[in-house]
């Protein structure tokens, strides 16, 4: 698999992790009271509270270790050499190239089209002659 490839595969992952780790707070947080102005929220057990806060240190950690491997994955990346100028100057002769290939390809195309047409017109003249043709007596 190429490097971005990889790239693209440690977003994703890094993405999944995210969703789930949100939902995963966001479902199993315990209530806080928000103002003095609502009743105090009901207590959780504290077996379910310690459970939380090591699923939210296990969630993070896996974050921050799929965050590492994609630091790592683009320092892998090899630098772009001449800079900016280079990378147009290679751009150009890419596109000159595309260009060169393209014109052949319509010749070529071109070409086809005409000995298709010749063969349309070879059949039709078979076609013609068998139909002419008379069946012996």
């Amino acid at each position: 698999m190429d490097i971005i490839s990889q790239l693209q595969e440690q977003v994703n992952t890094i993405a999944s992790l995210a969703f789930n780790t949100f939902g995963t707070l966001q479902r199993d947080s315990p209530p806080v009271r928000l103002s003095p102005n609502y009743p105090e929220p009901p207590a959780n057990p504290t077996e379910d509270a310690e459970n939380f806060a090591e699923q939210a240190k296990l969630m993070s950690a896996a974050l921050v270790k799929a965050a590492k491997q994609f630091d790592a994955l683009v320092a892998a990346l090899p630098l772009a050499e001449g800079g900016e100028e280079a990378q147009l100057k290679r751009i150009a002769e890419l596109q000159a190239e595309n260009d060169a290939v393209g014109q052949e390809l319509q010749r070529q195309l071109e070409a086809a089209e005409k000995e298709l047409m010749e063969v349309r017109e070879l059949f039709s003249q078979a076609a013609d002659n068998c139909l002419n043709l008379k069946k012996p007596d």
